[in-house]
Formats: structure tokens, sequence, C-alpha cells
């Protein structure tokens, strides 16, 4: 995440242990956007640690949080179903750890019917509800029996659901669990959390969540561990079935001869190892890949990729064989790189935990946008590639921090960028990264900037407005561009919690979400009224620096098969304005059963104009 400003996060998912929540409403006063949501905030003199790790002091600092949780489900009608699910999930948690496990099914009764997702519809509160089962019939949680019980529930659930909807959901459910450790939990509350409360004295509905999400990962994850990685690893080991894959038959490969003409396209990322791509840069005076960069402060910069600090330069062959072991965890595919990210994140000690975080998101950002560009271009000899280089911020506390100077230098960067692109004859852009306004507001509150939520709100706003409007100000200042951007990897309505650029509309912008290889809704994906096409985006394969391919999932991946798609359109056809680049796409795509997915069908538009 680029804390711009502290805005910008790139659209590739990262496997973390996030837990949700919800409500329903009658009578109510209505919530559009996010950040309307009303927040609060919490005095806690006890060290965050001591809070989930005592149960009575969990019990009496969590109370008033819980208190307004149930208040505001009473009070409002929430739009967006993901937020709803998040407050509901809390109170689930809860109910669990206070052993009240007629409360906990019921509450995970209500997120199941608030969810979305075929796969989430099927695997809602799968855990929780063979806890409860073990718990009820052995009398107590966390002991053989116990164990036992809850490996016997969640197999007896697996079973009953039809595996190729739920693969991607258990193989992910599977890392987790191996990745999981005790150490991991509490370096987060004290670095995330803790250090959070330390500078402003007070823990803002923010971030308490993270509280519950520790103190419930601590009293059931860890202990179901391996538990957990012995049940769902034997049924994957049983349902050896590889989807079906849909795109091939898809797919469009230019020939290096033909009726077809050079197109430009923009890869508006971390940066890009153009001695990849021979042959397919646009090059400047001098013979040097066109490129335009700023650094984390919205400073102009230079230098295709992320400068790699001194601190990290021995460690980067270790950082990058990581993104290879987290993508075969994602897999679910035995490798040493997959074992060695397994024992390095479930053994990692609370002191580890900033640098190993900082070290991976470091990493994350470093071999973005290459990814990204060997999509963009993939099979599509007549593309050139001008980099704009973005710098994403990677540090667990904002650096820097959010500021009005800094809001307006990043709305400059983003005309800059535009008119660079617009100077180099781009055609089409590809933007696998965005922010929102609540992104913001949570950054101020890790700077220890304003005294009250109402505050951070009103900064927050502030700043957020001065980027949006940029944005739009240089996406309408190219109308001859087309932009496509990556929906977000959040589970939600964009447009809810206005994430931009996805949730902007204008004539000349393209939202992706992501499916799998078989066209199946990706777990991440984020979905709303803007997102009018979906790509492939899980376990994509493409460049990382120096040459080494490996498979990465996000809507990241997604939305850059839709740029490699316009590019060759515009290539067969250079005629074509945006807006009927947009309307080939999607009138050639092929909509679900359910309505849900609208998947791009390259060979079907690359008809359309040859």
């Amino acid at each position: 995440m680029h804390h711009l400003h502290p805005l910008w996060r790139r659209a590739t998912v990262a496997l973390v242990l996030a837990l949700s929540t919800s409500a329903w409403a009658a009578d109510k006063q209505r919530i559009e956007k996010e950040a309307d949501i009303p927040r609060f905030s919490y005095r806690i003199a006890e060290p965050l640690e001591r809070v989930v790790r005592d149960k009575s002091t969990f019990k009496r600092v969590i109370q008033p949080v819980r208190s307004d949780m149930e208040s505001v489900l009473q009070r409002f009608e929430i739009a967006d179903k993901s937020s709803q699910r998040q407050f509901l999930n809390s109170l689930v948690q809860l109910d669990f750890l206070a052993g009240n496990y007629d409360a906990a099914l019921a509450g995970a009764d209500a997120v199941r019917a608030l969810e979305e997702k075929p796969a989430d519809k099927l695997l809602s509160g799968l855990r929780l509800r063979a806890m409860v089962a073990a718990a009820k019939q052995s009398g107590q949680i966390n002991t053989p029996a116990y164990f036992e019980l809850v490996a016997k529930n969640i197999r007896q659930q697996l079973d009953a659901m039809p595996f190729e909807v739920i693969a991607n959901d258990v193989k992910s459910y599977k890392a987790s669990a191996e990745m999981i450790g005790e150490g991991r939990i509490l370096g987060g509350v004290q670095e995330l959390l803790q250090a959070t409360l330390s500078k402003t004295g007070a823990l803002s509905s923010d971030f308490t969540p993270g509280l519950i999400n520790a103190r419930y990962a601590l009293e059931t994850a860890v202990p179901l561990k391996q538990t957990l990685v012995s049940t769902f690893s034997a049924y994957l080991d049983q349902h050896r079935v590889e989807k079906a894959d849909i795109w091939a038959a898809r797919e469009v490969k230019l020939s290096a001869s033909g009726p077809y003409r050079i197109v430009n396209v923009a890869v508006w990322d971390s940066g890009v190892d153009t001695q990849l791509f021979p042959g397919q840069i646009v090059r400047n005076s001098k013979g040097q890949p066109a490129l335009i960069a700023f650094d984390v402060a919205s400073r102009p910069s230079s230098g295709e990729l992320i400068p790699v600090p001194a601190a990290m330069q021995a460690k980067m062959p270790e950082m990058l064989a990581r993104t290879k072991g987290f993508s075969d965890l994602v897999a679910n595919i035995d490798s040493p790189q997959a074992s060695e990210v397994k024992n390095f994140m479930s053994t990692l000690k609370p002191e580890e935990f900033k640098p190993a975080m900082e070290q991976l998101g470091f990493s994350g950002n470093y071999v973005h946008g290459t990814h990204v560009a060997g999509i963009t271009l993939k099979d599509n000899p007549w593309a050139r590639l001008v980099t704009g280089r973005l710098s994403f911020d990677y540090k667990l506390q904002p650096d820097p921090c959010p500021s009005q100077e800094l809001a307006q230098r990043g709305a400059k960067a983003h005309q800059a960028y535009v008119d660079f692109f617009k100077r180099q004859q781009v055609r089409v852009v590809n933007m696998s990264w965005g922010g929102s306004v609540k992104d913001g507001e949570e950054a101020l509150e890790k700077c220890g900037i304003g005294k009250t939520t109402q505050e951070r709100e009103k900064i927050a706003r502030a700043y957020f407005e001065i980027e949006k409007k940029a944005l739009q100000r240089a996406f309408a200042s190219a109308p001859g561009i087309l932009f496509i951007t990556a929906a977000g990897n959040s589970n939600s309505d964009s447009s809810f919690g206005e994430f931009i650029p996805s949730s902007i509309v204008l004539p000349n912008l393209l939202t992706v979400g992501a499916v799998d290889k078989a066209g199946d809704e990706a777990p991440f994906t984020s979905y709303g009224p803007t997102v009018v096409v979906h790509a492939n985006g899980y376990q994509v394969d493409s460049y990382i620096p120096g040459g080494a391919r490996v498979a990465l999932s996000g809507t990241s991946m997604a939305s850059p098969n839709v740029a490699n798609l316009a590019a060759k359109l515009l290539a067969a056809k250079p005629s074509l304005k945006p807006t009927e680049v947009i309307a080939i796409i999607r009138e050639t795509a092929d909509k679900s059963a359910d309505g849900r997915r609208v998947l791009i069908n390259p060979a079907k538009a690359m008809a359309r104009v040859i």
C-alpha cells in the first residue's frame, strides 16, 4: 500500500488471517458509504498483549466495543453486506470466546445469509460450527477429544459440498493454518495496534476488531493448527482434480507479421524490469526505456525499479524465493520454497514481526509491476511498453505520514503521469492499485494525527478528495487513452468503500474483477456497479524481476489481462476509441448464469475487429 498518500496499495492478494462481520435492518438510517459508518474511540491503559492474553482483561476492555458494534447494527442499515458481515463476525467470535455457543451459531447463520459468492455461502462458518459442535460434545475446548471432533465435523461438512466450488478457498484455509503462529499474532498486536495506541492514548473502532481477531486466533486457530492442516490436507489429497481451464480456448496470439500496427501501452505500477521484454519497449531519444517515476513522497524519481534499501540488498534472493513459496502455498504445491515460507511465518517471534513483514511488503511491491507487465504484453509482439513507476509504502507505520502537502504533490503527480503517457502516444494504461478514504483515516491514526475519530475523518476526507479529483481530471484530460484498473481484493463493494480508481465513473475507464481459470469468482475479488468485466486473476503466471516466473493472484492480475486484450484490439484496429474498445470487450464477454460474472472472451472480441 502506498501510504500516501496513505492511499495506494497494489491489488495483489496476500495471505492474511482476516475475519469478517455483518448486519441487517428495517426502519433504520441507511449508510451508503463505508466512511459514513460511525467510529468510536477507546482509551486502553493496559498493554495490549495482556488484553489479548488474559481472559478477564479482554472481557473488560472489549465490553464497550461490543456494545458499540451492537448499537451500530441496531440503529443503521448498512448498504454493503461485506461491512455487515465484518460487524457480525466480530460478535460471533466474542460469543464463542464467552462460551455463548448458541448465540455464536445464530450469528454465524446471519453471516451466511449475507454471503454473496457461491463458495462463501457454502463455507461460511465452517470452523465455527465444527468448534461449537465439538465443545458441546466434549464439554471443553482444546483437548485431544475436542481436536478429534473438530476434525471429524469439518470433514463431514466439506464432504457434503461440491469440490469444484470450494477448492480454491480450502487451499487458502490450509495455507493460512500452516503459517499461523503465536509470535506472528502477538507481533501484529505490538507493531500495529500497540504502536498506534501509544501515539494517541486511544484506539479507534477501525483497529479494535484486531484485538478480537488476535484473542480469537490465540484461543482457537493456534491450538487447532495441526488439526486444521491435517484435515484440509487429507481432503485436498483425496480431491486432486484440476479445474477445467476456460481461458486456453479464448486466448489470442498475434503473429509478428500481418495487418497489425504498433500500440503503446503503459504499466502504471511499481516499476518494470524492461530487460525481460526485448523489442517491446518504447525508448526515448537517448535509447533509454521511456519512464516516469515518483517516490513514496510523490517527488520525481528515477530508476525502472524501486530502489532496494541497503539493509535488504543481501536478502533479496531469499525474499524473491518467498514470492514463489507463497504462490506454491496458495496452489497447495509441496515445494522447498513453500516449506520455507511455512516455517518462516509460523515460527516468527514477536520482535521479528516488523522486519519480516516489511521485507515481505517490499518484495511484494518490487515484483508487482514486472509481473503485471508480463501479463499485459503476453502474445502481442505489436505492444510497446511505457513505464509509469509508483512507489508503494511497505512499512507497518506510514512513512511519510499523510499531509495536505503530500496530497497536493500526489495530485500533481497524477497529472504528470497522464501527461507523460499522452506524450508517449500511449493508448492503454493498466493500474493494478487503489486506495480509499478509510485507508487515509487509518493512516492518520497510525501517525497519531487528529485528536478524535471525527477530526481524522474530516482530515482524511479533505486529503482524499484532493487526490480523487486530480485522478478524475487526469483521466478526463486524456480521452484518447483507455485506463484499465483492478477492482480490489477486499471482497466488498468498491463503490461503497470509495476505492479509487475502481469506483470512478468515466467513459475511458474500465474496472476489472477476478475469476479463476475455470471462470469461478475469486474469493478475494471486489465487486460493485463499476466492475463490469472479469478476467483470470487466480494463480496467473508471469515474470518477476530477474526473469523467474511465478504465479500470483489478485485483481492485479485480472486487470492486465483486459489491458492485454485492449492492446490487441487496437493493434488490429487502431481507429478504435476507448469507448468502442470497452463496448467490444463487454459485448463479446460471456455472462454467467448467476449474473455475477462477465467473463472476457478475447477470441470473440478479436473476431469483431479482424
